[in-house]
């Protein structure tokens, strides 16, 4: 099985790089499921109807969210009737759910978007919680299984993939936006502390510098904005699960506006005494 992750879509600029690429992609690397992080597709912050159904029509089949997952209230609605998750360890009685399962080429699928704690909302404890998940996911004969780890901590998500290695498939980082080279396959389970941005990448985290710029030289704030014309970039994984839902393959992959692509695969490893 092939499948692609990409981290988080900012605003216009990140989903045109969708549009222009993503169906070729799925036909080169003859992809059979695409997951992307939704939480900033929509003006930077959030996600809209109309959003949502462009980016399913560009072919990504599965998404995921964080701590912007509500800024657009009409998501609400979309819940139910798209493929659509926000992080697990918000409350029970939150809109949404976290995990969704599928199946894909004949194998049961779960994919789970989980949040960190630094930094972040008041949630429940992601590592207890995602414990508990996925023992009952595994309890239930799913072997492949994605974990989105919506987190600011790189700490925070290698502890994460420690504790889920031998049960998991996968556990991508995002929200930092900045992609990040560590991407490894650990005793089987595919991990990048973050997989980085699909927009905007001459500014700051996919947003006009202007803003950031001007808080940081003189502490005054502002509502951060996308640019209308920027230097673009799309960065995804694309990791290969046998039948067992272990990794055998990992690529990351960066896409530039000017067609330029850079990459580099995974590196196999095995850490002693876990």
């Amino acid at each position: 099985m092939r499948l692609a992750f990409i981290g988080d879509i900012v605003g216009k600029p990140g989903r045109e790089m969708l549009a222009k690429h993503l169906a070729n992609l799925r036909q080169e690397y003859k992809l059979d499921l695409v997951i992307a992080n939704y939480e900033n597709a929509s003006h930077g912050f959030g996600l809209t109807k109309k959003n949502c159904d462009e980016l399913l029509s560009y072919g990504v089949d599965v998404m995921t969210g964080g701590n912007h997952s509500w800024d657009k209230k009409e998501i609400f609605l979309l819940y139910s009737k798209e493929p659509l998750i926000r992080p697990i360890n918000y409350p029970d009685s939150s809109p949404g759910e976290g995990v969704i399962e599928l199946t894909c080429v004949g194998h049961n699928i779960a994919v789970i978007n989980v949040m960190g704690n630094y930094t972040m909302p008041m949630t429940d404890n992601p590592f207890v919680k995602m414990d508990k998940i996925v023992d009952m996911l595994v309890e239930k004969g799913i072997k492949h299984i994605i974990v989105d780890m919506h987190a600011e901590a790189t700490s925070e998500k290698i502890t994460m993939m420690h504790i889920l290695k031998k049960r998991v498939s996968a556990v991508f980082g995002t929200h930092t936006h900045v992609g990040t080279d560590d991407l490894a396959i650990i005793d089987g389970c595919c991990y990048v502390s973050d997989v980085g941005l699909t927009g905007c990448r001459d500014g700051v985290i996919g947003m006009d510098k202007e803003i950031p710029v001007k808080r940081v030289m003189t502490g005054i704030g502002g509502h951060f904005t996308i640019p209308k014309k920027c230097q673009s970039i799309l960065q995804l994984v694309i990791f290969e699960l046998d039948n067992e839902g272990r990794g055998v393959k990992a690529k990351k992959l960066k896409i530039y506006d000017n067609g330029e692509i850079r990459s580099f695969d995974a590196r196999i490893e095995s850490y002693r005494g876990n």
